[in-house]
């Protein structure tokens, strides 16, 4: 038997038991089961033809992939909002191939990905979606494109990146699981759990093969999410959702909530879209200053919301941590103007940093 045939028996399987304190056991097992035969599937091939066309090198600030289905206007989109000349047409597959595009917003370069359409099994390797959803987990962010007229596409979309390890705007677990010589494995949690039992992390941890263990859970987890603790090999990433084609449906108005609404062929939504980008890679922006000088207001550096003086020491070059005395920084992460800081101090949007060496 097959993986594939494996892994629908136990899926068959685990939709027909009830959920109750009798079998919580027997559904953390074939729940890990799944884990493990999903795993195997999708984990690289070692051999065959290149996936052509999918190695494309990271430019920009930030990366963005573009996932949806067929047809649904990536390439049209793409050419909107940025300079690239991706091949759009009205029907399925026009794009065969990673086609690379950059959005200039807020002085930030971010690339923009437009992939080709997944299907339903793309998950399982259909319409080359090992490789396109590949891709959306090397990204930084995924815009998940929907036509407005097919809600039911989200479903689809969402369930295919969840196959393939990618979770969307969601935290990590916040587990810790220690490997200990001997005693069994000992569970502790800081918070009520109410949506799993001692038996199921019990029932995970041996069909894992840890019989020795300290578990220490400091969040409401379910069982899939400490599953993906033990597989340790998630993703997990911001996404937008926008509705595309929403000029062909009467009333657009009974859209669901939340969604930005887009006609690109007539540029509807595109601001709306590129502000949201911009928001949800959480970038901001730090200008530099040499002694005696003005800081460059023009071109700012580009880095991540949360990111300290060493961090961007270490950007700015690989000796200037070693040489650090202090910094001055100017702006809102500071209650002086200038304030003298550390290699810990965290920037803010639009600081101005001055670094001292020894």
């Amino acid at each position: 038997m097959g993986v594939q045939e494996k892994l629908k028996e136990l899926e068959a399987e685990l939709a027909r038991t009830q959920k109750n304190k009798a079998t919580e056991y027997h559904i953390g097992i074939v729940k890990s089961k799944i884990a493990q035969l999903r795993r195997e599937l999708l984990s690289p091939r070692k051999h065959g033809a290149s996936a052509g066309g999918f190695d494309v090198k990271k430019s920009g600030d930030a990366t963005v992939a573009i996932i949806g289905l067929p047809s649904v206007g990536k390439s049209t989109l793409l050419n909107k909002l940025t300079k690239a000349e991706s091949k759009a047409a009205a029907y399925a597959f026009t794009t065969l191939k990673c086609i690379p595009g950059i959005l200039e917003y807020e002085n930030a370069r971010i690339q923009i990905l437009d992939l080709p359409g997944i299907i339903e099994g793309a998950r399982d390797g259909r319409g080359r979606g090992r490789e396109v959803i590949g891709v959306a987990r090397s990204s930084d962010m995924v815009l998940i494109l929907v036509e407005a007229m097919n809600p039911r596409q989200i479903k689809i979309i969402e369930a295919e990146l969840y196959g393939f390890g990618i979770r969307l705007n969601a935290k990590r677990p916040d587990v810790t699981i220690s490997n200990i010589a001997r005693g069994g494995v000992t569970i502790n949690h800081t918070v009520p759990l109410t949506k799993i039992s001692n038996k199921e992390i019990l029932s995970v941890m041996n069909q894992y093969g840890i019989y020795n263990a300290a578990v220490v859970v400091r969040s409401d987890i379910t069982i899939d999410e400490f599953i993906d603790v033990i597989e340790a090999n998630r993703v997990y990433i911001p996404a937008i959702y926008a509705f595309t084609k929403t000029d062909l449906i009467n009333d657009p108005t009974k859209l669901p909530q939340g969604y930005i609404r887009l006609a690109a062929e007539n540029g509807m939504g595109i601001e709306e879209l590129k502000r949201a980008i911009y928001d949800a890679l959480y970038l901001i922006r730090i200008y530099t200053k040499r002694r005696g000088e003005k800081a460059d207001l023009t071109e700012p550096m580009i880095v991540r919301t949360g990111i300290t003086v060493g961090e961007l020491c270490d950007k700015l070059h690989r000796d200037l941590r070693k040489d650090f005395r202090y910094a001055l920084v100017w702006g809102k992460s500071v209650k002086h103007q200038p304030q003298r800081v550390g290699l810990d101090h965290v920037l803010a949007d639009k600081d101005i940093m001055q670094i001292i060496k020894r």
